[in-house]
């Protein structure tokens, strides 16, 4: 099922195109990774898609709803976590989820129950009754992922939710939006200009820069494009003949053989690892290592923009 779907998209402030005719789909239960520098049109996006701006043209729909025409409908069934968070600082963690929950129609024992579970689930129990004002960073990112629990929406969306936590605590939040997820079949479009971030939890991206949408899929898939459409092995073996070379020449889609020491880099229309160790060990040869290079994050990345 679609829960994420955008057709031509369009923002503009005077004549400056922010956000440039964007198609987007993103499935149920997607991690998807929003990426792209300051200014490229990442948060106004969201902010369409959450019926929080109007676009000049084009379309949003959130689990079928039109962002423009039923805000109220698509505000029902998301949660947003905002580069900066607000909360009401004087009052406790439980009380100002105690508030979402009411602002939300859940009331009473109900409340008491879900904001309880809300508050477990991100770790801060022992903390609710602190006041937010005694709160690290670190502490109002979890508060603000159980703020979004309370309302247990469809789809939630979160724009740079590690800004400001140390290493330590980047690492805890990203483990947690990556379980809560798994736990509620939640979709998350996470923007982020962390590239190590994003590849961590994220199985689908989408680049943008400039308002424009440059490239968009799995991770899996963009990998393999960014490498031309051709995988590379490295093989490591105890040692290497010229029957053994020769035998991997011969395998149909074997495109090079690059060779130094006991190493050897083999480049193919397909993944061909098991016809390769088939060779090797038909020639007697010793498999120390195989593996298939990956393209990381990076490496796609670099390679969008420059053609962008």
């Amino acid at each position: 099922m679609l829960m994420v779907e955008t057709s031509k998209l369009t923002k503009k402030y005077s004549d400056v195109t922010v956000v440039d005719n964007l198609n987007l789909k993103i499935e149920e239960g997607q991690i998807f990774g929003f990426l792209g520098p300051n200014g490229a049109g990442k948060t106004t996006t969201i902010l369409m898609m959450l019926g929080l701006t109007e676009p000049n043209s084009g379309t949003a729909c959130i689990a079928g709803f039109n962002s423009t025409r039923e805000p109220l409908k698509v505000k029902r069934i998301t949660g947003y976590i905002p580069e900066k968070i607000g909360f009401y600082s004087d009052m406790s963690a439980i009380n100002n989820l105690l508030y979402t929950a009411n602002l939300n129609g859940i009331i009473g024992k109900k409340a008491d129950e879900v904001v309880n579970q809300a508050i477990e689930d991100v770790g801060l129990h022992d903390k609710g009754r602190d006041l937010v004002s005694t709160y690290s960073k670190g502490m109002k990112q979890r508060l603000a992922i159980a703020d979004i629990l309370v309302k247990q929406p469809k789809v939630a969306f979160l724009d740079e939710p590690t800004s400001g936590i140390d290493p330590a605590g980047i690492t805890q939040i990203l483990d947690l939006i990556s379980q809560i997820a798994k736990k509620n079949n939640m979709t998350v479009v996470m923007s982020s200009h962390q590239l190590n971030q994003v590849e961590r939890i994220c199985s689908h991206i989408g680049i943008m820069s400039k308002g424009k949408l440059v490239v968009e899929g799995s991770i899996e898939q963009l990998g393999k494009k960014a490498g031309g459409g051709k995988f590379t092995i490295e093989i490591q073996l105890s040692e290497i003949t010229k029957e053994i070379i020769e035998g991997i020449k011969s395998v149909k889609g074997v495109i090079n053989i690059e060779h130094a020491e006991n190493s050897l880099k083999i480049v193919c229309s397909e993944d061909l690892r098991r016809q390769i160790s088939k060779v090797i060990s038909d020639n007697n040869g010793l498999i120390i290592q195989m593996k298939l290079q990956s393209y990381a994050l990076e490496d796609i990345y670099l390679k969008y923009f420059r053609e962008a």
